[in-house]
């Protein structure tokens, strides 16, 4: 399957700049999974007096609020990153990603108290919320509709890559040298956000045609000394449309403003609803809590494996199933990828707390299982994740909202998105150690069963639809 996983296009020649564009941008991501990665292997040696690499110990409550902290950050990157996107443009919001991850690896490195780490998280949520609003919407305007679904999963692909370095490196590599080397990155992120234009859409909004036109030109690789008459003669035909729905717009918006009414009719309240369950499903089946605790689970049902090694393997089963939603999306469409997610998924934690509660609360003998079987479920539940409702999620989000509202619809749904995160965060070390990781895991099966009766009776298929709906 992967052999041939970009044969329908992604790697033609109108495409390459599209293709090297969103690799660019999506170095971000990487930079803030690493962040994400970090936290799973470090925070039982920083609960440790005998393996904390710093000059304090934090406790379960202090875990759980370093977990969860980065949701606060969160909900003020969606809206602050939404403003400057919209105010200032795509490429302005691209730069100042990268001043809070930067921060961070200068707060793990110079930390003193457990107050520093909780800055650093909260700069990683700032990193994390501008990004989830940002990098969909600057992918969705400068890449082709049929090659959209694959280029936005790339931005889960990044996350997933760098959350797996993020857990090798914080395994295996001495505390105070992972900042020195981690740091680079979003450092050399912004040198090559410098190299590719701003996006036609955004061009044209600001009045600038020639501009927004060699913009076109630049990201459909047809601004050669010698274009063809074909691919002449498609790139006028989509300036025509894009300028055309963007003057609509602007009238629409110069008359009218965005008003209540734009948020009440019945598309848009379907479409932001949707949203809202996208959202839920993303976080309380559970498995953003899984990557953050991933280590004290696998301590909590007593593997034999290293409880680092099982959370390494599980980082790696992440990018498989992020690979998998690339290959598929545009081909079976996101509807589909949804259900067999969410149904995989509910499956999945059902089996993992049916095995923690014999794990826990019974003294079954399960040495002979727990080599191999908690991991094995547990990179199910990962894998049929990210197929669907990890890596779908924002592409769906982005393909059903009106253009008109798309920017603030988007930037309310990911603020819920990171309140959901926080309350995950905060609660699920908490639930694990009152109510037991058995009752934990299916609540989270519940959620995808949920999930999945709302996808099959009111999402519709989004694949191929335009931009400028």
């Amino acid at each position: 399957m992967f052999l041939n996983m970009f044969d329908s296009g992604i790697f033609e020649r109108k495409f390459r700049r599209q293709l090297l564009v969103t690799l660019s941008a999506i170095l971000i991501t990487l930079c803030h999974g690493i962040g994400l990665g970090w936290l799973s292997p470090m925070l039982p040696k920083l609960q440790s007096e005998l393996e904390t690499p710093l000059d304090f110990v934090i406790d379960v409550n202090e875990a759980s609020w370093l977990g969860s902290v980065i949701s606060l950050g969160g909900v003020t990157g969606n809206f602050f990153f939404s403003f400057i996107m919209n105010r200032f443009g795509r490429k302005v919001a691209l730069y100042g990603m990268a001043l809070p991850n930067t921060c961070i690896w200068f707060l793990f490195y110079f930390a003193e108290s457990i107050e520093w780490l909780y800055v650093a998280r909260v700069c990683a949520g700032l990193t994390g919320g501008g990004m989830f609003v940002v990098l969909p919407i600057f992918i969705g305007e400068i890449a082709d509709n049929s090659i959209r679904g694959r280029l936005c999963s790339f931005f889960t692909l990044a996350v997933n890559t760098g959350i797996l370095l993020g857990f090798i490196i914080s395994s295996y590599v001495p505390y105070h040298v992972i900042p020195c080397v981690v740091v680079v990155l979003p450092l050399c992120y912004l040198l090559l956000a410098t190299r590719f234009p701003e996006t036609p859409q955004q061009l044209l909004r600001w009045g600038r045609d020639e501009d927004a036109q060699r913009s076109l030109k630049f990201y459909c690789n047809c601004d050669g000394p010698t274009p063809s008459k074909e691919s002449e003669r498609a790139y006028q035909k989509q300036f025509d449309e894009m300028r055309q729905a963007i003057q609509q717009q602007t009238k629409d918006e110069h008359n009218e403003g965005l008003t209540i009414a734009d948020f009440c009719n019945k598309r848009a309240l379907k479409a932001i609803t949707t949203g809202l369950m996208l959202m839920i499903g993303n976080i309380f089946t559970g498995t953003f809590a899984f990557i953050n605790y991933m280590s004290n689970i696998f301590e909590r049902v007593h593997t034999q494996l290293e409880p680092n090694t099982n959370t390494i393997i599980i980082g790696a089963v992440q990018i498989v199933g992020t690979l998998a939603s690339i290959y598929l999306v545009d081909r079976y469409g996101r509807k589909i990828l949804l259900v067999v997610s969410c149904v995989g998924s509910a499956l999945g934690t059902t089996a993992f707390g049916v095995y923690a509660f014999y794990a826990e609360e019974t003294n079954t003998d399960l040495s002979a299982f727990s080599a191999w079987l908690p991991v094995t479920i547990m990179a199910i539940i990962i894998f049929v994740a990210n197929v669907g409702i990890i890596s779908v999620t924002m592409v769906v989000l982005v393909e059903t909202l009106p253009q008109k509202i798309r920017s603030v619809a988007t930037s309310a749904c990911l603020g819920c998105l990171s309140f959901f995160a926080f309350t995950s965060l905060k609660s699920f070390p908490l639930m694990m150690e009152y109510l037991g990781l058995a009752a934990t895991m299916w609540g989270c099966a519940a959620v995808s069963a949920l999930c999945v009766f709302y996808v099959v009776v009111f999402v519709e298929e989004t694949k191929g639809r335009s931009m400028y709906d």
